[in-house]
């Protein structure tokens, strides 16, 4: 009954239908948790968060962030690291190379599965981008 919007209220947002879907949401949300880069996310226009510009605000965000940013990248590769097993599983293909599997994945950095770095919000970005080109 014209309830506006709430202060700090959490809107639901409609599932993009990635297969990183979650995955790019607890992103996002860490990252809204960093004062200084929720206000650079906010005056930021959408060429400046696709041509990777934003992404450079990374090395700005607290420790806290980025250390809750590294956790979920390890959860992330871990999961991605099942799907692969239970790939393999159902295939009975003992051939496979996991690097290449991984490469597959165009939304983190598997050479480095530990730290969330500049280069895997770049990467986040643009496998979104691409998605809705």
């Amino acid at each position: 009954k014209g309830e506006g919007h709430v202060e700090g209220e959490k809107i639901e947002n409609p599932d993009t239908g990635l297969y990183y879907d979650e995955y790019l949401r607890q992103v996002i949300d860490v990252l809204e948790t960093d004062k200084h880069f929720r206000e650079k996310l906010q005056t930021a226009d959408i060429e400046e968060i696709k041509s990777g510009k934003l992404s450079r605000e990374l090395d700005l965000v607290s420790h806290h962030v980025r250390t809750r940013l590294d956790e979920l990248k390890r959860q992330e590769v871990a999961r991605l690291r099942m799907l692969i097993k239970a790939k393999m599983d159902s295939v009975q293909d003992t051939g496979i190379d996991h690097q290449s599997l991984l490469k597959q994945f165009e939304h983190l950095n598997h050479q480095n599965p530990d730290t969330f770095e500049p280069k895997d919000l770049d990467m986040l970005i643009k496998a979104v981008s691409a998605k809705y080109k």
